[in-house]
């Protein structure tokens, strides 16, 4: 059920309210011994987003009875998600793959874009290689089936925590395969935390290779003048003030996956 406002009356709404003091209902009693815990540093705080709230509240549920982990807040949506997050900075922020509005893995970017020390963990109703490969590369540090158990949830979002990457055998075959197959130089190698977007690392690649503007607009179908514009936020991004610069800054955020 939720209240006036949309939101469900175990999610961020109570958490805001305390904030607020308000009256000492058993829900805000709840969450008030959880903060403390959170400020005691002994559980690890974390925000869920899902849109299905039977599921939701079954993790949630699973997580408090666990004892190590504190559900600060929970939302339905990626874009209320992002403003918890944003907001609470907590150790975990898990969203599930099938959140509305703004996708998973958009969301997971804004999050660890805005707030790098907050982890983020997918959680999926199946497993997809493509889906899971774009997680990673926009900041996931785990990416988890749904019908793996709660148990199993419990570990990989405890070893997540702990500064481990949580990723699926396929994922890891996949991320070995691409590293044997990598030039010595590691050309085409992309890091996968990185300010770039991919095109703006499809444009640097075609840079390192030697293209002109010319050749590079007409390879992926843009004007002269759209290269121009991806090339100056490539620059600056990079902090540098020239191609070759940035195919040097190139070389060595390669270099580091490499070593």
């Amino acid at each position: 059920m939720l209240d006036p406002e949309g939101r469900d009356p175990h999610t961020a709404t109570t958490m805001i309210e305390l904030a607020l003091d308000v009256p000492n209902t058993e829900v805000a009693a709840e969450h008030r011994s959880q903060v403390r815990a959170a400020a005691a540093g002994d559980r690890i705080r974390m925000i869920l987003i899902d849109p299905d709230a039977i599921s939701r509240h079954a993790v949630s549920d699973a997580l408090r009875r666990d004892g190590r982990f504190i559900v600060m807040a929970q939302a339905e949506s990626s874009v209320e998600g992002i403003e918890l997050a944003l907001h609470y900075r907590p150790a975990l922020v898990v969203i599930a793959t099938a959140v509305p509005g703004m996708d998973a893995v958009t969301a997971t970017q804004r999050i660890t874009s805005a707030a790098p020390e907050v982890r983020v963990v997918l959680l999926s109703a199946a497993r997809e290689l493509e889906l899971e490969t774009s997680a990673v590369r926009a900041g996931a540090s785990g990416f988890l089936d749904k019908g793996a158990g709660i148990a199993s949830i419990a570990h990989s979002l405890r070893l997540v925590a702990a500064g481990e990457s949580v990723i699926s055998r396929e994922m890891t075959c996949h991320l070995v395969d691409r590293l044997r197959r990598t030039p010595e130089d590691g050309y085409g190698i992309r890091p996968v935390k990185s300010p770039l977007t991919d095109r703006e690392w499809e444009i640097l690649d075609l840079i390192c290779s030697g293209s002109t503007t010319r050749t590079i607009a007409d390879d992926l179908f843009l004007s002269t003048e759209t290269v121009n514009s991806h090339v100056k936020r490539i620059l600056r991004k990079l902090g540098v003030h020239s191609r070759g610069d940035a195919i040097a800054a190139a070389g060595r955020l390669r270099s580091e996956i490499l070593v």
